[in-house]
């Protein structure tokens, strides 16, 4: 008889253990929606350029391109922020399959950047451009360098530009800018380029070729050849100027 009691208050004590994993499990789904949502509210708002004074806190700069806190704009103090973004590291899946039928790599490689630049797959349609940008993903940043072991991000756009606009850029970052067309934010499309500076240069230190969606393809420091994002702060800061060159016929 006493052994049956201990049974049964064993089993009562498995039960009621149970329930209060069931509840501690619902209360930390209930948790995880609730930070999902959170995160969600928080997604960076497009980015633009608005031209205008120092008025109801917005804020100009030397430029004379002022802004609400938060859209992009241009700054030339430093803002204690040195290294580059990192929003995802390169993984397996971001690696064309090398057993693919051409048909297959075409839809691949839409669908990759669909996802990279947040747009539906039907919207891209320059397939030599992203080819040509696949041909260099991950590949690590080396100042003054130009093959697949290392490229810096003037080379990077010179090639590119080359290769699917038949444009001739000169071969620095600021030299590129000097060569460039400037172009206001509503005029900016695919092939455009866009310039930045670092905190306390007095000349252009970065350059990447615009792609659509507030999206860049760029040789990133800290990332190598990538796409950015030019909603993130870090671009937002750096942002100098867009600028356009003309094919070369």
């Amino acid at each position: 008889m006493l052994k049956n009691k201990i049974y049964l208050y064993i089993c009562m004590g498995l039960a009621a253990s149970t329930l209060a994993s069931c509840s501690s499990l619902k209360s930390i789904s209930s948790n995880m929606q609730a930070k999902a949502q959170q995160l969600t509210a928080k997604k960076p708002r497009p980015v633009e350029m608005n031209k205008g004074n120092t008025v109801n806190g917005e804020i100009e700069f030397l430029t004379n391109i002022s802004v609400t806190p938060g859209k992009i704009y241009i700054k030339n103090e430093s803002d204690a922020i040195s290294t580059e973004p990192v929003t995802t590291s390169a993984t397996n899946y971001e690696k064309m399959p090398s057993n693919l039928s051409e048909v297959e790599k075409l839809n691949w490689l839409q669908l990759k950047y669909s996802i990279k630049m947040d747009i539906a797959v039907e919207s891209i349609v320059n397939i030599p451009l992203l080819q040509k940008i696949d041909e260099w993903w991950g590949t690590p940043y080396s100042l003054g360098g130009s093959t697949k072991n290392g490229v810096d991000c003037s080379y990077f756009t010179l090639d590119v530009m080359k290769d699917i606009y038949n444009v001739n850029l000169k071969r620095t970052a600021a030299e590129q800018y000097e060569q460039s067309t400037k172009i206001e934010w509503n005029d900016l499309k695919e092939g455009d380029l866009i310039f930045f500076k670092a905190d306390g240069r007095r000349n252009i230190s970065h350059v990447g070729i615009y792609l659509a969606n507030n999206k860049f393809a760029h040789a990133s420091t800290s990332q190598g050849v990538t796409i950015g994002d030019l909603a993130d702060p870090y671009w937002q800061r750096r942002l100098y100027s867009l600028g356009r060159v003309a094919a070369q016929n």
